[in-house]
This record gives structure tokens, C-alpha cells and sequence, in this order.
């Protein structure tokens, strides 16, 4: 593991099962240097949270398809917030209505990725937010 690449954790909540986008984001993450951990399906938000801390993460990005993104990242952001760990970014994807967008990210989550985003596009995010957030911690505030 070098220690100034990014790292991201992609995992799916509940019973969705459908991962062919995680898994597509996750591989395009590697590909651009990023570390990532990939948890899978079926995961509570402990597990997630729990492994995000312990990964040091600087990311989690969620797969939505089941339309129940409204009921899960409140709690996500509710055990960020519990663990202490609020300092790590919440990025989701999948089917989520663009009027949505708004609310998610007043609750907190850092960027929403509808289908069709490019990949390129994705990664593109999160490098310039995770090399700002650096460059801000090293005292360069550019």
C-alpha cells in the first residue's frame, strides 16, 4: 500500500445484490492508482463504516439500485457521524432521481454518479478532491 495513494472503499447495503456498477467503478479506480477495497453485496452499515475506519479510507462510494438510498445514507451519515468518522466522504451511485441530488447532499454525501457516467469521470472527482483535501492538510491552500 503506498501511503499518498487515495483510498476507496465501494461495498452495496442491505439485499441488493446487483454490483456489475460497483464493480466496474471499483476496477476504473484501481486502474487510475487508487486503492481500493471492494466489500461486495450485503453488507450492514457497520460493516461498512467499521471497515472504512479500519482501511482509512478516505472515500466510501455506495451502490444504489433498489431505490431505498433515502432510507440508507441518513443512517450512514448518522454512523460516520457516531464513529467519529465524518471526515471520510460518502460518494454514491446508481438510480437516483436527479430532484434527489439536492437533499443527498445536504445530508452530507460528498457526490452523486448517475448511470452513464464515465468512469474516467468518476475517478477525475475524486483525485482533484482528494489532491485538494491534501494540499489543504499540508498547508497549501490551493
Amino acid at each position: 500500500m503506498a501511503e499518498n495513494r487515495t483510498r476507496v472503499l465501494i461495498s452495496k447495503l442491505g439485499l441488493d445484490g446487483h454490483d456489475r456498477g460497483a464493480k466496474l467503478v471499483a476496477h476504473a479506480l484501481k486502474q487510475e492508482g487508487m486503492d481500493v477495497i471492494y466489500l461486495g453485496i450485503r453488507h450492514t452499515i457497520g460493516q461498512v463504516v467499521d471497515m472504512a475506519i479500519r482501511e482509512k479510507a478516505e472515500y466510501v462510494g455506495l451502490s444504489f439500485l433498489a431505490g431505498d438510498h433515502m432510507t440508507w445514507v441518513p443512517k450512514v451519515i448518522r454512523e460516520f457521524r457516531e464513529q467519529q468518522a465524518d471526515h471520510i466522504k460518502l460518494i454514491i451511485g446508481g438510480i437516483i432521481a436527479k430532484e434527489q441530488i439536492p437533499e443527498l447532499k445536504s445530508m452530507g454525501v460528498e457526490q452523486v454518479f448517475l448511470p452513464g457516467t464515465p468512469l474516467k469521470e468518476i475517478a477525475n472527482y475524486i483525485k482533484a478532491h482528494a489532491t485538494a483535501a491534501e494540499a489543504r492538510e499540508n498547508g497549501n491552500d490551493h
